[in-house]
């Protein structure tokens, strides 16, 4: 404890982008929920930025107001906002949410699951900020039990099962050498080299550089058996070993 009766420290937070092109405030509830229903102990109350950079025509602020609204109300909690530097709205001071810089992060767009197709004017993406001292691998022996979170700065090496609704996160590979049911997210600052082992793939989410598939979509490649996620081509592969 330091004289000031605290401490500040920096962390690792998965933060969700919610990337609009095209303002539908319907479409973007609809998708949302989609995504939601699909993975729900992922998006409960996740941290979610809104941006609005490469949106193809301009936003008032009461629809950006809304919005923020609409996207609280699924249950995200909206940390801030991002939007094209060189055009900032005229608005940009009356927000009740913080303008934030751009990401250090590589944000790459989140792939399709087998079951749905990605909505033209709304790309959800997953985005761990930069840290920047980087370090050995990191082996856990024990389970990984719901609700925990683990991360290594290098690669991630978990000696047994990772259950459902706990999350892994590693700047390098992540390997599960038991059932994978929770959420892995490798290469979490933009690695597109990262790839994830597992023994039995049950996972809910899996990551690779921001790129995800849900659960679904797993369902119809491989399951309950050994495989490897890679990217290939911005796209995940899932491979059996």
């Amino acid at each position: 404890m330091t004289d000031s009766g605290f401490r500040l420290k920096g962390s690792v937070v998965t933060t969700v982008l919610l990337e609009v092109q095209v303002f539908s405030l319907d479409d973007i509830v609809f998708h949302l929920k989609e995504k939601i229903e699909q993975v729900p102990h992922f998006f409960h109350q996740a941290p979610i930025i809104i941006d609005i950079s490469k949106m193809k025509r301009g936003i008032i602020l009461d629809e950006f107001e809304t919005l923020i609204q609409s996207v609280s109300a699924l249950g995200l909690g909206v940390i801030g906002w991002r939007c094209d530097p060189d055009n900032l709205p005229a608005w940009k001071s009356s927000v009740t949410i913080p303008l934030l810089p751009a990401s250090k992060a590589r944000s790459i767009n989140a792939a399709p699951t087998v079951k749905e197709e990605a909505s033209p004017d709304v790309v959800v993406k997953t985005v761990v900020e930069e840290r920047l001292v980087p370090q050995a691998t990191k082996v856990i022996t024990k389970p990984i039990r719901s609700g925990q979170q683990v991360y290594a700065e290098g690669d991630l090496i978990i000696l047994a099962q990772v259950s459902a609704g706990a999350e892994v996160l590693a700047d390098g590979n992540i390997h599960v050498y038991g059932a994978l049911r929770g959420r892995a997210l490798a290469g979490v600052k933009g690695d597109v080299d990262a790839r994830i082992f597992c023994k039995s793939m049950e996972a809910e989410l899996v990551s690779i550089a921001g790129n995800f598939m849900l659960s679904d979509a797993l369902q119809n490649i491989v399951w309950k058996d050994s495989a490897q996620v890679l990217l290939v081509d911005d796209s995940l592969e899932i491979v059996p070993l």
